[in-house]
């Protein structure tokens, strides 16, 4: 790596360069992306950085000590680079971007100018516009604990610890019955409580909105029928045989960390913390102040 650095300073240290810019986008979901304003394809890391894209960035404001570095990016639409409905379902939000000089006559030469993330994407007129967002903006996120009676893990994370690939709390099914892609429905569902699925999430296996998914508003058991409903619709395409999961939902109380998922040693809230109430409370001995557990 200092041999590169080095490199590249002698290069840019002659006064006469062959340099142009790079970028990588890493979508969250593994799949990644090269341009280059160069006007010939380059290849290194493993990653073809195409020229016919149209993509362009303006300067990048980067700075030293906590202030937030960012930048714009612009290009073109094609099936062959970045797709309008890709745009659309949300698969680069958040996505990594990473940004190069480079010598375009010796890609071995170059200096990493930017990383962050993709923040606001537009599209309009058959071109796109993203704002890149430096690794500074994550300390734009409050951090720390919450001191609340409901739990603050996500199910399944590193907190809550939970195991959703056992058995009873996922279910794979064929998508058989939809509505505005944000509304399922199943005659042969199989034995699952009703409201078992209610603030979980449904997951897209197959078809074009593979990799996407919901949180569930509502899973209701009516007639034979069960409804599964997303608090908002999926963003692309979704069509019967299309194949799904479901993973099962928690309210976040102590009641259901331990009678439905047998976890209550990684409960992550505080049942007991009094509310604003217990403040202005006079002692009496008829009815103690125990801070009203929400067990």
């Amino acid at each position: 790596m200092s041999d590169r650095r080095e490199a590249f300073l002698a290069h840019v240290g002659t006064g006469l360069t062959t340099l142009c810019r790079c970028w990588r986008i890493t979508r969250t979901d593994g799949v990644k992306y090269g341009f280059t304003d160069h006007d010939q394809n380059l290849r290194f890391g493993g990653v073809d950085f195409r020229a016919e894209t149209g993509l362009s960035a303006s300067a990048l404001a980067t700075s030293t000590g906590l202030s937030v570095d960012n930048t714009e990016a612009l290009g073109a639409l094609t099936d062959a680079a970045v797709r309008e409905d890709d745009i659309e379902a949300g698969r680069f939000d958040g996505a990594e971007v990473r940004s190069w000089l480079v010598n375009w006559a010796d890609v071995d030469q170059r200096w990493m100018q930017f990383r962050g993330t993709i923040g606001e994407m537009r599209r309009a007129g058959g071109a796109f516009q993203a704002e890149l967002r430096g690794l500074t903006e994550a300390l734009n996120r409050p951090l720390g604990r919450v001191y609340q009676k409901p739990c603050t893990a996500v199910l399944g994370d590193g907190t809550c610890r939970f195991d959703l690939s056992q058995p009873g709390f996922f279910t794979d099914k064929t998508v058989s019955d939809i509505e505005g892609n944000r509304i399922f429905r199943w005659t042969d569902f199989g034995a699952f409580d009703d409201a078992w699925f209610q603030r979980g999430r449904l997951n897209v296996q197959s078809g074009a909105a593979a990799g996407l998914w919901g949180a569930i508003k509502h899973d209701r058991l009516q007639d034979g029928i069960r409804e599964i409903e997303l608090w908002q619709p999926i963003r692309a395409p979704i069509l019967p045989t299309d194949e799904v999961r479901l993973l099962a939902g928690c309210d976040k109380l102590l009641s259901t960390c331990s009678e439905k998922f047998s976890n209550i040693i990684n409960f992550q809230g505080f049942p007991d913390l009094p509310g604003e109430d217990w403040l202005l409370s006079q002692p009496k001995s008829s009815n103690p102040n125990t801070g009203g557990s929400r067990r």
